[in-house]
């Protein structure tokens, strides 16, 4: 991984940082080296962490399982947060609607679902990346043009309340935050602690679509 990934791994892991609870239970799927629990191990209580490719040594309160989501989980477990950071463009739709349907039995009640989605126009600037020996990629041969406006529909059809959806990189990743429960009970008041709009107060804005 070139420095240019890690960056950008950086740069996901702030944006949805700051919709996790304090002292959360989180799993991570797909978290590949484990960089989401070094960064945030501060704020969280416990992790579980999941890829279908080699994953770091457990420590502390973090494990890792290298499987897959929720096949390979311990049975019974429940989370206050799942994160999903560049992951979803990986997945077929059908595997993502199972997915989407498994994190409601994953999560506790009020519980979220955090996740980025790049731009199908960030294949293209990979290719340069790599050409530039800047950025090695993470799978990007596995994409399967997922557009990043129908996340909101893929969690919202399986109950999911949609808190918060934004662009940033320039335009060329989505952050998604949804809950189990109501925005009401969700925990996080409009605007608190983030430079996210509330979805349902941008003005001119349809419910689900992404915010500037």
């Amino acid at each position: 991984m070139k420095q240019g990934d890690v960056i950008l791994q950086h740069w996901r892991i702030r944006m949805a940082a700051r919709h996790l609870p304090r002292g959360a239970h989180v799993l991570d799927i797909g978290c590949c080296d484990g960089l989401l629990f070094s960064v945030l191990k501060g704020r969280i209580a416990s992790g579980v962490g999941v890829d279908t490719d080699s994953v770091p040594d457990d420590y502390g309160d973090f494990r890792f399982i290298r499987g897959r989501a929720p096949d390979d989980l311990p049975s019974g477990e429940t989370f206050d947060a799942i994160m999903m950071l560049a992951v979803l463009e990986h997945i077929p739709a059908d595997a993502q609607r199972s997915l989407a349907e498994d994190c409601r039995e994953l999560l506790n009640d009020n519980g979220r679902v955090i996740c980025t989605v790049p731009s199908p126009k960030v294949d293209r600037l990979i290719d340069l990346g790599k050409r530039l020996r800047i950025l090695d990629g993470m799978q990007e041969q596995e994409h399967y043009g997922f557009e990043p406006s129908h996340t909101v529909q893929l969690f919202v059809d399986r109950g999911f309340t949609l808190l918060r959806a934004r662009r940033f990189q320039f335009g060329l990743n989505n952050l998604f935050v949804f809950t189990k429960g109501s925005s009401q009970h969700a925990g996080e008041s409009p605007g608190a602690a983030s430079d996210l709009q509330p979805v349902s107060e941008t003005a001119g804005q349809r419910p689900g679509s992404i915010s500037e």
